[in-house]
């Protein structure tokens, strides 16, 4: 007879060990990087919670553990678990549970439920995406199902500044005002009377988060720099491609040039440029996209980009296929090609596309998943929003807005 495989634990004393650590470099370092005010929990008692947050920089999950007693086990997409060693050494250090972008990840679900038994506390973004605009991006209602699931007290927190210091567009960190707290404690007690859209309301509200206003004055010599990466769409020219350099970034097609100000302003260089913030902007190109009928363009190349592609093994490796690709964006594919790569990702085939940090996708197709790493002006986005206007269009409803973040 087999011998029963061992239950180990999720929860281990090294995890506690290292966040206390952690806390002592990081936290200083923080300060000074951000300017930031991390505001404790007070009334913490000892039980396990489940802390959701609005997502606006890569230090998000360390300026939530600084306020808190305790290991606390986020929730990460599968890309850092992808990384070989590397993501040995942080499975090891802190084991975040893993999450599979765009699907129904059941075995998350199972592992959330684990670390919950075993008292652990469980940090989730519900938007599953930082902002580009600054404005929190679309929650998934399935936190309500989950939530229910655990049946801890859910700890909602506001981060509110981040995308000021840092966003998500951009390689610097602008000196600013960031404050970090927790908004509302919903006991299990409560939420038992709600009703699901209920709870949904209290989370996302809550949560939701508008940095489309002049509030601070964030200053850098590249203000605008990589703001490519977030837009695609010109007032002017439709769809285009961008070009930034310290505060400015121009439209390649009209030449037309906008300002990136310290207060996050847009101003027009010798014209008046119809959106005051990037949030403006970043809704007039999902709007634009939402009124595009992508279909007309069939296999016609609407983009090309030179990128990385590799294959993720996921939970272990990326293995790399070509180094310096062709990628063509048309309006039902992507293709890449180049040495010793010819592939063909049909959208009626692909079950997702994805966006990964500032300048990478990742294509699930056949059930593989490849990705694409593009340069530093490498846009992401539109590759995730034509997909996603695709199909609404394919399932019949072009009324649709979600596009994919």
């Amino acid at each position: 007879m087999k011998k029963k495989k061992k239950d180990t634990k999720w929860l281990k004393w090294r995890h506690l060990a290292v966040r206390n650590i952690a806390y002592c470099i990081v936290r200083p370092y923080v300060h000074f990087k951000y300017g930031i005010k991390i505001e404790k929990y007070k009334d913490q008692e000892k039980r396990p919670y489940l802390i959701l947050l609005n997502h606006q920089t890569p230090f998000d999950q360390f300026f939530v553990g600084m306020t808190l007693r305790g290991a606390v086990y986020y929730m990460a997409t599968e890309d850092i678990f992808s990384n070989g060693w590397i993501s040995k050494v942080i499975k090891y250090l802190v084991a975040p549970i893993p999450i599979k972008k765009q699907t129904t990840d059941i075995r998350a679900i199972l592992n959330c439920l684990k670390v919950a038994k075993e008292g652990g506390s469980i940090a989730i973004a519900p938007e599953g995406n930082r902002t580009y605009s600054g404005r929190t991006e679309y929650m998934n209602p399935s936190i309500v199902a989950l939530a229910r699931k655990l049946g801890m007290p859910i700890l909602l927190y506001r981060i509110e500044g981040g995308y000021g210091s840092e966003p998500r567009w951009s390689d610097v960190v602008r000196k600013g005002n960031i404050r970090v707290y927790c908004a509302r404690a919903v006991q299990p007690e409560e939420y038992a009377g709600m009703t699901d859209d209920e709870l949904f309301a209290v989370i996302r509200d809550t949560l939701y988060v508008d940095e489309a206003c002049e509030d601070f004055e964030y200053k850098h010599p590249k203000l605008a720099e990589y703001l490519e990466r977030a837009i695609y769409y010109c007032p002017y020219c439709g769809l285009s491609e961008f070009e930034s350099n310290g505060d400015i970034i121009k439209c390649k097609k009209c030449g037309r040039e906008i300002r990136y100000l310290p207060s996050k302003k847009l101003e027009g260089v010798g014209f008046d440029f119809p959106h005051e913030y990037v949030a403006g902007w970043y809704d007039a190109q999902k709007d634009f996209m939402n009124s595009l009928d992508v279909t007309a363009y069939g296999s016609d190349v609407i983009y090309t980009d030179r990128a990385r592609i590799s294959e993720v093994i996921v939970y272990d490796r990326k293995v790399p296929l070509c180094k310096d690709a062709e990628i063509t964006l048309c309006g039902d594919r992507i293709t890449a090609r180049g040495e010793g790569v010819d592939l063909e990702f049909p959208f009626d085939e692909t079950t997702a596309v994805t966006v990964l940090g500032k300048n990478k996708a990742n294509i699930y197709h056949g059930g593989k998943i490849y990705q694409l790493k593009g340069s530093k002006r490498f846009n992401a986005l539109k590759y995730v929003h034509i997909y996603h206007r695709y199909k609404n269009i394919i399932k019949g409803d072009e009324n649709e807005q979600f596009l994919g973040l």
